[in-house]
């Protein structure tokens, strides 16, 4: 035949083959591919079948065999299933026969050791240790497999000894035999047991190359797991000796300690500086124990988790200054601690705080029909189609915005911190806990009307205070600006841009943030990853966040770099997954940093690295031996019933309410927001097509009063060409203005499934961005003769970081202070 000969059949391996299957009486035998692999027969049609449907499998181990004449055997389960099969020869199916008494054989055996198995589980003695346990279920499986080699070499030889014995009686009969017509028959006979001789001791020896093979291999990793438990013991061996001594100094610590000073008698106080003397003396032997931190790309650092995070029950501040101090050699532990106790006691001393809401009324169930919504879409001009506060939060961007400063602690640790590496470790934390808020908010913040303002005035509570204004509507941009007592300012101007891929929204923000700090001028900067919003057609809305950022000390050159990882379903990664590495000027590490987007971050000091081996894509990896690592940043938990309450956190539940004295611009005071938080939706609903119309006829009195200004001929524009078509393309730049691009305030002028989360707060509809397409794929050109000025920002050059944003020009706090609003538009 041209079909290649079959492989002889060999205990506990898989065989394959072409049988006939007898189907029914039209049809009779047909031609399907065998399988017999672990006790079971499976049959398909093709071969190209195996890897999705499978025919027909039958359990051999309840099964009987019967050869019926040279050709055809059947196999039967006892009546459930019986399958008439017929090879293409004798030979070949005195394989498929010997195959299958093997496959029988062992299915058998282990059925009656798994058995056995359940009444031997008690009487096992439990192993010490996770990594014992794993090490024990390796042998004993490795013992199992030996075993059943063995078993199989047991069959072989049975089966030997019975065939020989069948071919000697044979080869008996036929010296027996002078003559005549038997000859022929007996011949025939002993060639045939002659061939099941061959088959089965074939068997035997492809039986007995496997149990060698298998011996040898295993001898090796013997050997190899032998040396490695001698070094482990070694190892432990002398982790003991140094807990031993670590023990001692700790002990001769606690009996030389000093009588704390009067101002210390508070017995809180007294426990955290306790805490933070064994932080240094901790740390002192902390440089003995090391942990391997591999990078996947060659430009990315990744640490394993550790399941024994060295946690302090403290602050963190105190452990990461000693662990600066022993590589810069310029931080007095004792001093620093001592100054951060005596800052300690003074919110002791201020007057009573304001007590802000802990809850907000719940999110109505309102049943959204799309329809309706489309409905009264049809004959309007698109810029005037207004989106439902259904898909929003009752909280504008410009609290978004603000909302970034709910870890504001990590930048007060950063502000006493003498190292600038260090300082990099809690500014980088900070830049990835602005992203903490946006896991289940898939709400759309409103957008500001131009010149709307919001402070975050918690001097009293926190020591800062923070302003933003929308500064911009074509493109939409809003300023921020945020000083504190602790001796930082942060300001950041942000601009987004979109890309709508079908399945999912990629919003891109433009722009920078940048962070001062007046006591060292350290000057940080960086810029925002991408949010991306999907399932934004059908299905539940959920939020990733993705990319790079580059934190960049411009006075030092030191330079941290974030990489957030992609969610992806395949990853073996924990999911939200940051990773970074601190670097100086010169491009040497100093700390790693690792953690998630949504719950915590830590660091660990690197003590030194190498080059390891080849990752993935070629890259060489990067290997950091690093101290235990320390939490730097947890994200806080949310408020009881936050998923009534559009998840928000315990800050954003008090950015929206009411305050006296704040500008009349301000968010607090938009009117279809507050009727949106109060759950009359239909009134906000109308509340804010109302504000849209007065934004327009507000801007259009803008551009007028640009074009009467303008002095050439060519900028003169007719008034009525200002009420133009909403798009413009290229060709028709020369002969109009474009107006009214997109709608002001929320431009819920986008379709209904774009209302989105934010990049690290705001969210913006995709009509908003630059880059927005028009009829026929467009661009959309903004050419707004628009002469608004910000009202407490202006737009200026940064000389450190070579950027041009607007700044805050100072006034709003002492406008405050006056009371003196009448230099405010009334926007509301």
């Amino acid at each position: 035949m041209s079909e290649s000969k079959p492989p002889t059949p060999t205990p506990g391996d898989t065989y394959k083959g072409w049988l006939f299957k007898w189907t029914n009486y039209i049809k009779g035998y047909q031609r399907r591919w065998f399988v017999l692999s672990n006790g079971l027969l499976s049959y398909y049609r093709t071969q190209a079948e195996m890897g999705h449907t499978c025919r027909g499998t039958i359990n051999l181990a309840t099964a009987n065999i019967a050869v019926e004449d040279s050709c055809s055997f059947v196999i039967s389960n006892g009546g459930a299933q019986t399958y008439h099969l017929k090879a293409s020869s004798e030979v070949e199916r005195q394989r498929w026969i010997t195959a299958l008494e093997l496959a029988k054989a062992k299915a058998v055996r282990m059925q009656a050791e798994s058995d056995d198995s359940g009444d031997d589980c008690p009487s096992v003695p439990p192993t010490s240790g996770q990594g014992g346990g794993c090490r024990n279920s390796e042998v004993q499986s490795t013992l199992r497999t030996m075993t059943s080699k063995v078993e199989d070499l047991s069959t072989c030889n049975d089966l030997i000894v019975k065939h020989g014995s069948a071919l000697q009686r044979s080869l008996s009969e036929l010296e027996g035999i002078r003559g005549g017509g038997d000859m022929g028959d007996k011949i025939r006979q002993v060639t045939e047991r002659a061939t099941l001789f061959r088959i089965t001791s074939n068997a035997m020896i492809n039986a007995c190359r496997d149990f060698l093979s298998l011996a040898q291999n295993h001898n090796k990793r013997w050997q190899k797991a032998l040396q490695t438990e001698r070094d482990q013991r070694i190892r432990l061996e002398e982790t003991l000796e140094q807990l031993a001594k670590q023990h001692n100094h700790l002990e001769r610590a606690f009996r030389g300690a000093t009588v704390l000073p009067p101002s210390f008698s508070n017995p809180a106080l007294g426990n955290k500086t306790g805490v933070s003397g064994k932080g240094d003396a901790s740390d002192e032997d902390d440089d003995n124990e090391f942990f391997d931190a591999m990078e996947d790309p060659a430009e990315f650092i990744t640490v394993p988790a550790d399941p024994k995070y060295h946690r302090r029950s403290g602050s963190n501040v105190s452990g990461l200054s000693s662990e600066t101090g022993m590589d810069d050699q310029s931080v007095n532990f004792d001093e620093q601690s001592l100054a951060s106790n005596l800052e300690s006691p003074q919110p002791l001393e201020l007057e009573p705080v304001r007590q802000r809401r802990t809850r907000i009324p719940d999110k109505p169930n309102y049943y959204l029909n799309l329809w309706s919504i489309m409905k009264n879409c049809i004959g309007k001009e698109l810029s005037k189609i207004p989106m439902p506060v259904n898909f929003n939060e009752p909280i504008s961007m410009l609290q978004r915005l603000s909302e970034d400063l709910e870890y504001y602690e990590l930048l007060d640790k950063a502000a006493k911190c003498q190292s600038s590496l260090e300082q990099m470790c809690y500014v980088a934390a900070f830049t990835v806990s602005s992203y903490s808020t946006t896991v289940h908010r898939t709400g759309k913040p409103f957008n500001p009307l131009l010149g709307e303002t919001f402070e975050l005035d918690r001097q009293k509570e926190c020591g800062y205070r923070s302003l933003c204004e929308q500064v911009s509507h074509h493109p939409p941009a809003a300023a921020h600006h945020a000083m504190s007592e602790k001796g930082w300012s942060l300001r950041q101007e942000i601009t987004l841009a979109s890309k709508f891929r079908g399945k999912y929204l990629s919003i891109m923000p433009l722009g920078s943030i940048q962070c001062i700090f007046e006591k060292t001028n350290n000057h940080y900067s960086w810029k925002k990853v991408t949010t991306t919003v999907h399932n934004i057609i059908v299905g539940k809305l959920w939020i990733d966040q993705s990319g790079e950022i580059d934190v960049v000390n411009h006075r030092t050159g030191d330079r941290c770099h974030l990489k957030f990882a992609p969610y992806s379903y395949f990853s073996r990664d924990v999911p939200r997954k940051v990773t970074g590495v601190v670097t100086d000027q010169e491009g040497k590490a100093h700390y790693v940093l690792s953690g998630t987007w949504d719950e915590k971050m830590e660091f660990s000091r690197i003590m030194q690295s190498s080059k390891g081996e080849n990752g993935t894509e070629g890259k060489q990896r990067t290997v950091y031996q690093t101290l235990k690592a320390k939490e730097i940043w947890r994200k806080n938990p949310l408020p009881d019933g936050a998923e009534n309450m559009y998840y928000f956190s315990s800050l954003a539940l008090t950015l929206n309410e009411p305050e006296e004295g704040v500008a009349p611009t301000d968010s607090r005071r938009r009117p279809d927001q507050r009727l949106m938080e109060d759950g009359r939706w239909d009134e906000a609903n109308a509340e804010k097509q109302r504000l849209e119309e007065k934004q327009r006829i507000a801007r259009r009195e803008r551009e007028r009063e640009a074009v009467k200004a303008a002095s050439s001929p060519e900028e003169a524009v007719t008034e009525d060409s200002i009420n133009d078509s909403p798009f413009k393309t290229d060709a028709q730049e020369t002969g109009t203005e474009a107006t009214e691009v997109s709608d002001e305030t929320d431009t819920e002028d986008s379709p209904p499934h774009t209302p989105v989360a934010s990049l690290n707060g705001p969210s913006f509809s995709p009509d908003l961005m630059e880059g927005k397409e028009g009829p026929h794929g467009a661009p959309v050109k903004s050419t707004h003769q628009d002469n608004y000025q910000a009202m407490w920002f202006e737009k200026t050059d940064d000389p450190v970081s070579g950027e041009t944003l607007h700044v805050y020009k100072g006034g709003y706090w002492e406008t405050k202070d006056q009371g003196s609003w009448d230099m405010c538009p009334n926007i509301f």
